[in-house]
């Protein structure tokens, strides 16, 4: 993707021309004055301080109509952004589509601006957060402090994670983190994921000083085997591939997101028989890239033989 398509080019502009020349000179200037902020805040582990240091540009009376033209501002400069990124063909094919996407999202939204699509929006149009595969993305750069491993093993879930991290430098070194988007989430299955984990192989090649890649969800945990059996290869399938996963713990975000797309499990919820807990998924890169090497030779495999 070395540029955008025209379709996208007159979307994000006509998103911009909705503002009146005051609110748009200080939107042009947000977006010069917010990219160095945003960028040193990407790699905290609060994912949303970019969009902040994007609210503070554009100041406290800024409207959603503002963030969404400072994020089609960013769109209209993103081909630029993501080649200097030096980013795999595995995530530069991918731009299209999320492009787009994004076009008829600013295009067709209207009032509030949801906080955590405003947050995703914001890493996705600086290229902090990269496309992973249709419905994922990758942040390029998150960190994995050692307290949570060692909780881990202290409250009884197993020292074998701490081996794991120690041999992967996990605590000196950057990771990737993989996130789901909720507009689009055709691509949320066993193909999908298996596609997100191996472009991030691909960034981690290109990119040798990363540890690998990390996900937190409540659906990586371990009763979801029986419950929605469905799902079981979201844990699985890494753990296979020579991952280790973390216990995180309970909390009302991950019972509420749990239930929100299963009656079963929202019942088991409600009737205390089911708690969530949300689990990290950490990949080392040592185990990630031959894992990605391995599937892509069968890939070619299985293409040859249907030839």
């Amino acid at each position: 993707m070395e540029t955008l398509s025209q379709n996208n080019i007159e979307a994000f502009k006509a998103v911009r021309n909705r503002l009146d020349a005051a609110a748009l000179t200080r939107v042009d200037i947000a977006s010069v004055e917010a990219v160095d902020p945003a960028k040193a805040a990407a790699s905290h582990w609060n994912f949303d301080l970019p969009s902040h240091a994007a609210d503070l540009a554009l100041g406290e009376d800024a409207t959603d109509e503002m963030r969404r033209a400072l994020v089609a501002t960013w769109a209209l400069e993103l081909p630029g952004r993501a080649v200097a990124a030096d980013l795999p063909p595995e995530v530069m094919e991918l731009y299209p589509f999320w492009l787009d996407r994004l076009a008829e999202f600013l295009a067709a939204s209207e009032g509030e601006y949801d906080r955590d699509f405003w947050a995703k929006d914001v890493r996705f149009s600086l290229a902090l957060s990269v496309p992973g595969a249709l419905t994922q993305t990758i942040d390029l750069s998150s960190p994995m402090g050692p307290g949570q491993v060692v909780r881990n093993g202290r409250d009884g879930y197993g020292w074998s994670q701490l081996i794991a991290y120690v041999k992967a430098q996990g605590w000196k070194k950057a990771w990737l983190e993989v996130h789901t988007e909720s507009r689009h989430t055709h691509d949320f299955n066993e193909a999908g994921w298996d596609r997100a984990w191996a472009t991030a192989a691909a960034i981690c090649k290109r990119r040798p000083e990363l540890a690998g890649m990390i996900g937190s969800s409540w659906f990586y945990d371990p009763p979801l085997e029986t419950i929605s059996p469905r799902l079981g290869y979201l844990r699985l399938n890494p753990l296979k591939g020579g991952a280790f996963i973390i216990h995180q713990g309970p909390a009302p975000i991950h019972s509420e997101r749990c239930g929100a797309t299963s009656p079963t499990r929202r019942a088991m919820i409600e009737s205390g028989e089911y708690l969530p807990r949300s689990w990290l998924v950490a990949w080392p890169k040592s185990t990630l890239i031959p894992w990605a090497d391995a599937r892509a030779a069968a890939m070619k495999a299985d293409e040859k033989a249907a030839a």
